[in-house]
């Protein structure tokens, strides 16, 4: 249910479209939570199904109507119901690791390019999230933004989204020095 709770966060900063939250989506959630925007739509029919969310279809011109969601007082309840729980500890799942792991088995020259480009994209990440983590700062400190008024929860999820990069990028920094070289040897 990690997807519903996400959406019902996400609609915490104002009413959207489908298409609307697929952009939030890969904006700002994407640090911690991944969907296609074909689950989220399958995902939001069920929550308006289940009176999480309301749908108001909205006119446009020249273009297909758009349903415009936002959260219902079963949604908050659901979210804050959520919040107070405590969920289940994460596990790293990452194909990439069990390809480390096998490694042995042949030669490295794939995965050692397969990590350089994982660098590359998790880099890219990184400066996406930092330049964020700037305009959402917009001049502030962080203990101003922490202790003054808004919503700190994005702000903490960018923070986590930061670190996970950077722990990655050292550690496959770590790797390809082990690797690159092994790589040709067979």
């Amino acid at each position: 249910m990690a997807l519903r709770h996400a959406i019902l966060a996400s609609l915490l900063d104002g009413d959207a479209s489908g298409y609307d939250l697929a952009k939030r989506f890969d904006v700002s959630v994407a640090n911690y939570w991944t969907a296609t925007p074909q689950q989220l739509y399958r995902e939001l029919d069920a929550m308006a199904g289940d009176g999480l969310v309301a749908a108001e279809v909205v006119p446009q011109q020249g273009k297909p109507d758009k349903r415009v969601f936002s959260l219902t007082g079963a949604g908050r309840e659901a979210l804050a119901a959520f919040v107070a729980s405590t969920p289940r500890a994460s596990a790293i799942r990452d194909e990439l690791l069990v390809q480390v792991e096998a490694v042995d088995a042949g030669d490295p020259t794939g995965l050692v390019q397969t990590l350089e480009q994982r660098m590359e994209q998790s880099q890219t990440k990184l400066d996406r999230y930092l330049r964020r983590r700037e305009r959402m700062l917009a001049g502030r400190t962080e203990e101003q933004l922490l202790t003054g008024e808004g919503r700190v929860g994005p702000y903490l999820t960018l923070e986590r989204g930061i670190a996970f990069e950077r722990d990655n990028l050292a550690w496959m920094d770590r790797a390809l020095t082990a690797l690159r070289p092994r790589a040709g040897r067979s």
